[in-house]
């Protein structure tokens, strides 16, 4: 008996140190990173409350054949005019696997006076079609309706949504405010890099180059819930 309990006591104590590693390799989120893991939460949920309306959705099609996704989740403490900015929120690439890429944190400003006022219960969707879309953000800041063409996207999980469609705009955008989801224009409005969240969230300096087209980085668990939101509802289509 005695033998038995020293045997069952060592494989306890080998087993808890082989699973220290596991324990330790996910660092809990630090207080100074808790709004951008609340901001790629909220995210998330933006995706799956807009796809889980059967005909008030992002058409299958579109979401398949993106180059890339953006997200800004409206901010419940009303944030968002700090700065001129009403948007935070982040956008990944599509990988060459088809999985989605550790994301970068985004800002979204400017626009018309119309679409600043009252912005604090909107979410915006942005689903870029092409790699050129998404070129003009490396440097850092782009100008929608300039710099890149933009258009209110198509709603509706069956809708048509093929080749014209995706040759038409670089970029397609969504708004969802009070519950209603629909194509809106952002022509005006400025798609800026976040790196000071950046740096914050992946602890270190990184581009949003490094993030989107190297790929250098991986997703950690901050970032991860966004990350697998994209996964289910925007999946690479095979063949």
């Amino acid at each position: 008996m005695w033998v038995r309990r020293h045997l069952f006591l060592k494989a306890a104590v080998i087993g808890c140190l082989l699973a220290l590693p596991l324990l330790t390799c996910t660092p809990p989120v630090r207080a100074d990173q808790s709004d951008d893991a609340d901001r790629a939460q909220r995210a998330a949920a933006v995706m799956q409350e807009i796809m889980a309306a059967p005909d008030k959705a992002i058409p299958e099609e579109l979401l398949e054949k993106a180059t890339a996704i953006a997200v800004i989740p409206h901010d419940v403490r009303g944030a968002f005019f700090v700065g001129g900015s009403f948007g935070k929120g982040l956008v990944s690439e599509r990988e060459k696997d088809g999985k989605w890429s550790a994301p970068s944190y985004i800002d979204l400003t400017g626009g018309s006076f119309g679409l600043q006022f009252g912005v604090s219960a909107t979410d915006y969707v942005l689903v870029f079609t092409n790699y050129e879309g998404i070129k003009p953000l490396l440097k850092g800041k782009v100008k929608l309706g300039a710099d890149v063409s933009a258009a209110a996207g198509p709603v509706g999980r069956t809708a048509e949504a093929g080749t014209n469609i995706l040759l038409n705009s670089a970029i397609y955008t969504y708004s969802r405010s009070k519950g209603v989801f629909a194509g809106i224009a952002l022509n005006g409005a400025y798609l800026s890099i976040d790196k000071d969240a950046n740096r914050k969230v992946y602890g270190k300096k990184v581009s949003a180059d490094d993030l989107l087209i190297k790929q250098d980085v991986r997703a950690n668990n901050i970032v991860m819930p966004f990350v697998t939101a994209l996964d289910k509802y925007a999946p690479h289509k095979q063949g």
